[in-house]
């Protein structure tokens, strides 16, 4: 990689996924971790603020600022996915406390202030539910002078998980989601649509947890968390998705995503369709803005490919790096 390090800061939830994509970012050279905030999501707050600790401290890194944020959504109550990251949000692997404390300022403060601290401009990777962000940027507007980007895990073009239509990150906070799209800077979409295809086979996991390293070796113990899927060979049951990192994957090697930039917007209404993210892929206009004009919609760059063997090398080949 040639040029200076991309200055990146992750607001994450951390759970198996997040865990991954700090690992990739505190081992990839070609990135620059200047902090990471924490935000109620796969598992509360203080929980999150632990296991971000944990995996920095597991992986050998510098000391990075973190910063604990929101402990729920802007209006809804939160919502935990533990069933799905265990009762500790991160696999329930029993490893030891983090030696390592957060920092004194809030999330918000210190995104502000790595933020414009920064001699170069920030890319935000948030990988969590948007509330850290949404609040960021409704207090600090200023901010967004020196962000490059946002490249958000969340949203989907097709089908959620949260719900048929709404992945989890947007539905936990849709309020947040939608003060995001507003954001005035560059934003892209890593998305369910190619969230769920980047997967690192069963034979790569199992090196990973034989590593001496730390880092290497939770990386695969992360990457094994994840049960098999309904239809999957026995062999393939260690296979392991790596989610939330692929957005850490799509900052770090943009040319592994094919987007489009298209209009994008967040359901906010009660019921069925809450959180879904409303991606416009017609080619021209239809009856509704015809009849009743055009809205205002947020362009965003939405991944809708993703070359999935490409980000499992650059994975494999960064969280083994000592």
């Amino acid at each position: 990689m040639t040029g200076q390090p991309i200055p990146v800061i992750i607001d994450c939830d951390t759970g198996v996924d997040d865990a991954l994509a700090l690992l990739l970012a505190v081992r990839h050279p070609g990135l620059d971790l200047r902090a990471v905030t924490c935000v109620a999501g796969n598992t509360d707050v203080d929980g999150v603020v632990r296991n971000t600790l944990t995996v920095l401290e597991q992986a050998g890194a510098p000391e990075i600022p973190v910063g604990r944020g929101a402990e729920r959504p802007l209006l809804e109550p939160a919502r935990a996915a533990q069933h799905v990251h265990g009762a500790d949000g991160m696999g329930d692997l029993g490893l030891p406390a983090p030696k390592r404390t957060a920092s004194e300022l809030d999330a918000v403060a210190l995104l502000r202030r790595e933020i414009l601290a920064s001699p170069r401009p920030v890319t935000l990777i948030p990988t969590a539910p948007l509330t850290n962000i949404a609040l960021l940027l409704r207090t600090h507007p200023e901010v967004t002078r020196n962000i490059e980007r946002i490249v958000f895990m969340g949203g989907a073009v097709a089908i959620g998980n949260a719900t048929p239509v709404a992945e989890f990150n947007v539905w936990h906070d849709p309020e947040a989601a939608a003060i995001l799209l507003t954001a005035g800077v560059p934003i892209t979409m890593y998305g369910l649509d190619v969230f769920v295809q980047v997967v690192v086979e069963a034979r790569d996991v199992h090196r990973l947890r034989a590593s001496s390293d730390p880092g290497t070796r939770l990386a695969g113990e992360l990457l094994a968390h994840r049960p098999a899927a309904v239809g999957e060979e026995p062999e393939a049951e260690e296979a392991g998705g790596l989610g939330d990192a692929g957005a850490v994957c799509a900052v770090a090697d943009p040319q592994g995503i094919t987007s489009r930039l298209l209009p994008v917007e967040v359901s906010l209404a009660p019921g069925p369709g809450r959180g879904q993210t409303i991606v416009d892929r017609r080619p021209r206009p239809g009856e509704s803005e015809i009849h009743e004009g055009r809205r205002e919609q947020a362009l965003v760059d939405v991944a809708l490919e993703v070359d999935a063997n490409r980000y499992v090398k650059l994975y494999l080949d960064t969280v083994e790096r000592p």
